[in-house]
């Protein structure tokens, strides 16, 4: 019993080694806290690495306010004899102290949580992780909706300066536009109804869903937006070729598969049009 006291008052005597020990003890809580929420994540099938991320974070601020705390005499002895550089240590880390407010603004705020998708600076991602001094994004490709393979690596100063768009809603649904067009030789109004259907069609077995989640978009947001019907508006581009728009309110996974499907019957049925064009005028002459 007396060995140990004596063990307890010498780390607590020897600074050095009670820092050591309050950093290996806040790394291995936040091990083990890490690796339980993760395994009930796993057990529950449930994303949490929102709870993960604020977890690390907030350990990250224990082990700073007490480290602070422990060798607070310290610093204060060495600020003092610092004074005379003071500014030029500010100036120079004025970047890191900045990525540090952004991330209390980022927490005050709250304009996105882990898992969301967001634009900054025309890159757009899905917010995997944030600390003190940047946050972490998987790299989206808007236009397919699919993962990229490249991660980016955005500073918290950034984040206070720049427009943040958050695009969590096109995390499951989307309105995806696309524009087929093509020249004047075939009128499209013959066909565009049948097009139309088919487009119907491919919708017709999440519709359901897809009206209460644009329900429940306009009543978050209090917009209107379009869906969940098919919209198709036909119009010429300025050097007078025809000019087919298509939007839809549609799972994210399966924009550019239904995409595809109506590029293929539009293209079938302009291309039969176009032979049926071709046989009249062959037949008059």
């Amino acid at each position: 019993m007396e060995l140990i006291q004596n063990i307890f008052e010498y780390v607590f005597e020897n600074k050095l080694i009670l820092t050591f020990s309050v950093m290996f003890l806040s790394l291995l809580t936040k091990y083990l806290l890490v690796k339980l929420v993760r395994k009930y994540a796993k057990n529950k099938g449930e994303d949490r690495r929102d709870l993960i991320n604020n977890v690390k974070n907030f350990l990250n601020l224990v082990l700073i306010v007490s480290l602070l705390s422990l060798w607070a005499e310290e610093m204060q002895t060495f600020a003092f004899s610092i004074a005379a550089f003071s500014v030029a240590i500010v100036l120079a880390t004025r970047e890191f102290i900045q990525c540090v407010i952004g991330f209390f603004y980022l927490v005050s705020t709250r304009p996105f949580r882990i898992g969301d998708w967001i634009e900054v600076d025309h890159f757009v991602g899905e917010v995997s992780a944030t600390d003190w001094i940047k946050t972490t994004l998987l790299e989206v490709n808007i236009k397919s909706y699919e993962y990229t393979g490249k991660t980016l690596f955005i500073p918290n100063n950034k984040l206070m300066t720049s427009p943040i768009k958050n695009l969590n809603f096109l995390k499951r649904y989307a309105t995806h536009h696309f524009i087929i067009t093509r020249d004047q030789s075939v009128n499209p109004f013959v066909f565009i109804n049948k097009i139309i259907e088919n487009a119907k069609a491919y919708c017709e077995d999440f519709y359901d869903v897809a009206v209460r989640y644009n329900q429940m978009i306009e009543r978050r947001l209090d917009i209107t937006i379009a869906g969940p019907d098919p919209h198709i508006k036909i119009s010429t581009t300025e050097l007078g070729d025809t000019e087919i728009e298509i939007t839809l309110f549609c799972p994210t996974e399966r924009a550019i598969e239904i995409e595809q499907a109506i590029y293929a019957d539009f293209m079938g049925h302009w291309y039969s049009e176009k032979d049926k064009i071709k046989s009249i005028g062959e037949a008059n002459k």
